[in-house]
């Protein structure tokens, strides 16, 4: 556990009492602080009471009073589409809001780290799409190279409950948009930008402050080395405001598709091959296409991010080509389930939105493909473009009617269950042909979450292959 600095003896609110809720009372504790834990969820509160902790109406008149610092949880709204009422009372009070991950960096240093040779470092990973894979990628080619390495925020476990990190460990952390958003402080050794494409704009308030959400990791603290994807303006401009000039090497920027060249850092993949340049002349280059961990042009941007931060921590390239051959990759990311009669079936539930499914679809031809789910915005219109390599569609969920309108062309099927869509691909497709699950819409009109809608696909598949 980390404990909690700067808040011995004085009361603190944490607001949301889930698993980083939990956690963040736990390390305030450790820490000397008092938790004045608070979740509108009686259920939640009940899971509080039982952890050791007196839950305290937040939300009644002078509640807040006294309190040093209001924590809370990266599901709750504190600004759009509206501030929870709590965090209206706090910002009104002046009482000062922050989040587990401004916690953590303001108190991960330690007494002794003066001393060693290698302190711990960093690294923090941001972006649209990718950010779980290139994070957990990070930690297996650090792990390959035996250096200490923990994987935490929104992927493993929450930032405040891993051990303290020793002489020249290394953190790995994915961070959401809605974790940069409120930290108060930021500082990691290396800071990874993916891509950007639209999403939680409700809860930005557009395009332009979800931008500004990822774009804290970069300007609040100043990363030693910042890893910045250049294929959308966002990123190009990222990599402008954060450099002092072509050359500067303290930025690497990254790239799948586009050859980058310049005095300065880079990594880039075309046509399947991964070259890293510096100072003008290429250094290193391998070849991505036999690496099952990592189909597609999706995932080759996402080797590449990990290749440069882990070039920025100062491990060779031989050591990453090796670590990145042996990746088995992420459950529901691409995720090879098995293959029967010469079809393969990969899970690709993460791709809740229209960018990660238009990268799933361009990472394979002869596709059966299960979409639906509760669609966002827009439908998947904009996935027209990527439709060439698909078979037949076949639809479920909420959205399944919605989705069948915007298909054109396209065969498809309307099937409403999980189970008779992946019935039905399994039945039709060719050997050599891939049934792909990559909805482009979230779960929650048939499951809690999307990890259970990949399970439930895998569970599908695995009756398909039973006697």
């Amino acid at each position: 556990m980390i404990a909690v600095q700067g808040f011995a003896g004085a009361r603190v609110g944490v607001l949301g009492l889930g698993r980083s809720g939990l956690a963040t009372c736990a390390a305030l504790r450790a820490g000397g602080a008092d938790p004045v834990p608070w979740d509108d969820s009686a259920e939640a509160r009940a899971g509080a009471e039982g952890a050791g902790f007196a839950p305290v109406d937040l939300t009644r008149p002078g509640a807040l009073d006294g309190l040093a610092a209001l924590i809370v949880s990266p599901g709750i709204a504190h600004l759009y589409p509206a501030p929870h009422a709590v965090i209206a009372a706090a910002c009104a009070a002046g009482v000062p809001v922050d989040n587990d991950i401004g916690l953590f960096f303001r108190s991960l240093g330690r007494a002794g780290w003066e001393a060693m040779d290698q302190p711990p470092r960093v690294v923090a990973v941001t972006g649209s799409n990718g950010k779980s894979t290139t994070t957990a990628l990070i930690a297996h080619i650090l792990r390959h190279a035996g250096v200490p390495v923990q994987m935490a925020g929104n992927i493993g476990r929450g930032v405040l409950s891993i051990d303290p990190p020793g002489e020249g460990a290394v953190v790995v952390l994915e961070l959401s948009s809605y974790q940069t958003d409120l930290a108060r402080a930021l500082t990691p050794d290396v800071a990874v930008f993916t891509n950007l494409s639209p999403d939680h704009l409700d809860r930005h308030g557009g395009m332009g402050g979800y931008f500004a959400a990822k774009r804290r990791l970069f300007a609040e603290g100043g990363p030693d080395r910042a890893v910045i994807g250049v294929d959308e303006p966002e990123g190009q401009f990222l990599a402008m405001q954060t450099g002092e000039g072509p050359g500067d090497r303290r930025v690497i920027r990254v790239s799948a598709g586009q050859k980058l060249q310049g005095a300065g850092w880079s990594v880039f993949a075309r046509k399947g091959f991964l070259a890293e340049w510096q100072g003008g002349r290429q250094v290193a280059a391998v070849d991505l296409r036999a690496m099952p961990g990592l189909p597609g042009a999706h995932n080759h941007q996402n080797a590449c991010a990990a290749w440069a931060a882990c070039r920025a921590l100062g491990l060779a390239p031989r050591l990453i080509e090796a670590a990145l051959a042996s990746f088995a990759g992420l459950p529901h990311r691409s995720q090879l389930v098995t293959e029967i009669g010469g079809v393969r079936f990969v899970n690709d539930s993460k791709a809740t939105n229209v960018e990660s499914a238009a990268r799933a679809l361009q990472a394979f031809t002869g596709i059966r493909w299960i979409a639906g789910g509760l669609g966002k915005d827009g439908g998947i219109a904009a996935l027209a473009p990527h439709l060439g390599g698909v078979a037949k569609a076949y639809l479920i969920g909420h959205s399944a009617r919605a989705f069948a309108l915007q298909l054109g062309n396209t065969p498809h099927e309307i099937c409403e269950t999980m189970a008779t869509a992946v019935s039905r691909a399994a039945a039709e497709a060719q050997p050599g042909e891939v049934v792909l699950l990559a909805p482009a819409a979230a779960s929650f009109d048939q499951y809690p979450d999307f990890e259970k809608r990949g399970e439930d696909f895998m569970a599908c598949v695995a009756g398909l292959a039973a006697p």
